[in-house]
């Protein structure tokens, strides 16, 4: 297993756990963890944002289908979780985030009437860690059971803690799987900079690569993003909708932003698809930002 330190943080197993708050009251502290199934007809995301000096916790659990959001459990003012396990309790719910293994494997536990989730994550390949900021991505396989019943698929989980202003930047991000066990992530912030943006690739059965010369350029149907094309070292692929889980977002001063995000299909120029998630995130005054 392959750990790609791109920044000036080295990783190791300590950064799986929560890490000391800055003193700002958007400094932010969040684990994800996505999934599609093999077939892609049924997928999902879990979030855990921890603001310690906002004195709450969002959590977000959705579950998406081809014909759109099957269920959702969203609270923006969770209690801060107390025990290693990160546990949380909300009305009617209750959840749980943990890292089995370091790098290795970690899993996700949610009791609620809407939807009810124990799943693994289990680490295919290594770890990628950005170099622009505190945050790594992790491809996975993911097994276990939805609502009861077996799921087997794959997805990516990933870590960041810094501050978090969603009102003010916008951004697209990106992870897949192609059926041929091909991984591709990608990520682009609008800050009106060409950077070397994070971006990997994971051959079937090998290990994180970084992708230099990342691109994505991404059109929009009114509101609501359309496609994203992917180019990187020697590929370009498509991402495109199929199911939205969107979540809308206020400041402590009111300032809403909105959320879409959504499960895809990705296709290869050269003929191969796959699976996975995509962001497009639209704070206020994201339509006067460049998408390309």
């Amino acid at each position: 297993m392959r750990v790609v330190n791109m920044g000036q943080w080295p990783l190791d197993e300590r950064d799986e756990r929560l890490h000391e708050p800055g003193g700002e009251q958007l400094w932010n502290e969040s684990y994800y963890f996505d999934f599609v199934a093999d077939d892609g007809e049924l997928g999902g995301y879990v979030r855990l944002g921890l603001y310690p000096n906002w004195k709450r916790a969002w959590y977000w659990a959705c579950l998406v289908t081809p014909d759109g959001l099957a269920a959702s459990v969203i609270d923006h003012d969770a209690p801060l979780p107390e025990d290693p396990g990160l546990t949380v309790r909300g009305a009617g719910y209750e959840a749980s985030q943990r890292i089995a293994d370091p790098f290795r494997a970690a899993a996700v536990r949610l009791a609620s009437d809407a939807l009810s989730l124990d799943l693994e994550w289990r680490t295919e390949g290594g770890a990628y860690g950005y170099a622009i900021t505190p945050r790594y991505e992790v491809p996975c396989e993911v097994t276990g059971t939805i609502d009861g019943r077996p799921f087997h698929g794959h997805g990516e989980r990933d870590h960041s803690w810094g501050v978090r202003d969603w009102w003010t930047i916008s951004w697209m991000w990106s992870s897949g799987r192609l059926t041929d066990g091909t991984y591709v992530h990608g990520m682009r912030a609008n800050v009106g900079l060409d950077l070397p943006w994070p971006a990997f690739t994971v051959p079937p059965g090998g290990e994180p690569a970084h992708a230099a010369g990342f691109t994505a350029a991404t059109s929009f149907d009114g509101d609501r993003p359309a496609e994203t094309v992917l180019r990187l070292p020697g590929l370009a692929v498509t991402a495109r909708p199929v199911a939205f889980a969107p979540v809308t977002l206020t400041s402590p001063e009111g300032e809403t932003a909105v959320f879409p995000r959504a499960m895809c299909r990705f296709e290869a120029e050269d003929g191969r698809f796959g699976h996975g998630w995509t962001e497009w995130h639209q704070p206020p005054l994201w339509r006067s930002h460049l998408w390309v």
